[in-house]
């Protein structure tokens, strides 16, 4: 396996392919801003939930150093993220609008991201990757459990390339960010791999 990108990103600092980038802001709208100066043409950021925002912009701002033709179909690319909260910043959002039986209101626009895996989709959908999504809820950051779970996608012959995070989100002005781009061609067994994310979440 070989990392051919990479991007940390923190509410106090946002790091890609190890050149520090400049931010404006802080919290949420310090999303907002990297999507309207980098991005700007996906509506649909501002009806996500903090983690899809994350994920979405943190993928964005990766794949976009990648100098690789955008949006056209590939079925050798998956994506597999982690992180320890799952959906929890939506789902006390959620859980404010059905706990009181007098004020009553559950909102579907917010019960859609009560599910962590629907920031992997919506990049898949995005991107046009057709390979494995998935989304796995850990107790911490465990880079063996993640190497473990980039080197079973690579036993599928498709996979050729695999887009890994950990996108942890605990509320609206606190996360952390490690995100790669990994080949399956490589110098790093699942162990190297595993050292690598460690040193790189280290640094976060």
């Amino acid at each position: 396996m070989r990392i051919k990108k990479w991007l940390s990103f923190s509410p106090d600092s946002l790091s890609l392919n190890g050149e520090t980038l400049g931010v404006v802001g802080g919290g949420v709208e310090m999303l907002h801003e990297l999507y309207r100066r980098k991005v700007g043409d996906y509506p649909k950021f501002f009806k996500m939930d903090m983690l899809g925002k994350l994920g979405f912009v943190a993928s964005e701002l990766l794949l976009q150093s990648e100098d690789a033709p955008r949006f056209v179909p590939r079925e050798d690319r998956s994506v597999v993220f982690c992180n320890r909260s799952a959906s929890l910043v939506a789902d006390r959002r959620y859980q404010e609008t059905i706990s009181d039986a007098d004020n009553y209101y559950p909102s579907p626009a917010l019960f859609v991201y009560t599910l962590p895996n629907i920031v992997t989709g919506e990049i898949a959908i995005r991107n046009k990757y057709y390979g494995e999504t998935s989304f796995v809820v850990l107790e911490k950051f465990d880079p063996e459990q993640i190497a473990m779970h980039v080197a079973a996608a690579f036993q599928d012959p498709v996979c050729q390339s695999q887009l890994v995070g950990w996108t942890e989100c605990s509320d609206e002005s606190h996360w952390q960010c490690l995100m790669l781009l990994v080949e399956r061609e490589g110098e790093l067994d699942r162990h190297g791999l595993a050292a690598t994310l460690e040193r790189m979440f280290t640094s976060l």
